[in-house]
């Protein structure tokens, strides 16, 4: 991407940008709590997933893009299954039993399990020490969550449903990497807006079965449903999966990427401050010392990205307009050196 369109955009649509990922994404944990009290939970990821995906479809066909691909649903779906219907439907099913703030902690090494499945890039990831002490640090992190909730189950304060709960919570971030991965592998000729549309609607067609698995739709009535929750799914809809992410490829489109992942650290902490603060949770200092442990097991795994610099033109040129400083003004010198300096080179 080059420099100018970072240039282009303005500071203070980049602020709200990444204000909205950094608060709504985070704030998404808190707000499934609220909506599956009103709402059984298979058919809130129904509704939530299908309207979204609908509407933003039809957002795309306004702006003439092609939403009929073959290839491109056949991906996205596969995708959707895996990031959405798998990796979020495990979140919105145990939440029904452990507290949102825990959930986010646990989800939070996502990123450990993007460098773990990515094998074709193996040989580029794994050269790193960082990224192997990262790796080694996240499963301690863990370790440390697991380690309170196994003593907690042996000693009988913490119920069969909630463990089983933490152990879905397991494959969630694997599900969810592994779809991301399939996404980028395969590609698309879709823009991301469509690939996501049809992501969300198989994802949420899937949920459909699930929820009569469950038998959710037997005596549910919409009229029963409480304004909190109503009021949550309309936030998850509109800001969760539509405003949020699309906020997300537009700071892609314009922001390093190493600067966009960084919503990978403010998530969690967002999620256990909303908790805390709202929703009354509790957190033990054993999970606490968990998310610090696996927060710095992700800022060890990216170290290497963040010390990357590119080169946006040929150094040859940067000395070539630098030897025409003049030399009779130093303080002219000084800041002509940090415009080229700002030129040259990106993190």
């Amino acid at each position: 991407m080059a420099i100018t369109a970072n240039t282009k955009a303005s500071p203070l649509l980049v602020i709200i940008a990444f204000a909205t990922v950094y608060i709504v994404w985070g704030s998404t944990y808190f707000f499934i709590q609220m909506a599956i009290q009103g709402f059984p939970p298979m058919l809130m990821g129904a509704l939530r997933f299908f309207t979204a995906g609908i509407l933003l479809l039809g957002w795309c066909y306004i702006k003439g893009d092609n939403i009929f691909v073959k290839r491109d649903i056949i991906t996205s779906g596969i995708c959707g299954l895996l990031t959405l219907f798998i990796a979020t439907g495990i979140v919105i099913w145990v939440e029904r039993n452990i507290p949102s703030a825990m959930v986010a902690i646990m989800i939070s090494v996502n990123p450990i399990w993007f460098i773990i499945l990515d094998k074709a890039n193996w040989r580029v990831n794994l050269k790193n020490k960082s990224t192997i002490f990262g790796l080694i640090i996240g499963f301690a992190g863990i370790l440390l969550l697991f380690g309170e909730a196994f003593l907690k189950s042996v000693t009988g304060t913490m119920d069969h449903a909630k463990l089983t709960g933490l152990l879905l919570l397991l494959a969630g971030p694997v599900a969810w990497s592994a779809g991301s991965l399939y996404s980028k592998k395969r590609g698309g000729t879709a823009p991301a807006r469509v690939n996501t549309s049809w992501q969300m609607i198989i994802a949420g067609l899937a949920f459909v079965p699930a929820a009569i698995i469950h038998r959710e739709f037997n005596g549910f009535d919409l009229a029963t449903v409480p304004a909190q929750s109503w009021i949550a799914i309309v936030y998850l809809i509109i800001f969760g999966s539509i405003g949020a992410f699309s906020a997300y490829v537009w700071l892609l489109q314009v922001r390093p990427a190493t600067q966009v992942s960084t919503h990978s650290y403010v998530n969690p902490v967002i999620a256990v401050l909303l908790g805390v603060c709202f929703a009354h949770e509790s957190i033990s200092l054993m999970q606490f010392l968990g998310l610090i442990v696996i927060l710095l097991s992700v800022l060890l795994v990216n170290l290497s990205k963040y010390g990357k610099l590119k080169f946006k033109k040929p150094v040859t040129k940067i000395v070539e307009q630098a030897g025409n400083c003049n030399r009779l003004n130093p303080a002219s010198d000084l800041e002509q050196i940090k415009a080229l300096a700002k030129i040259a080179y990106r993190i």
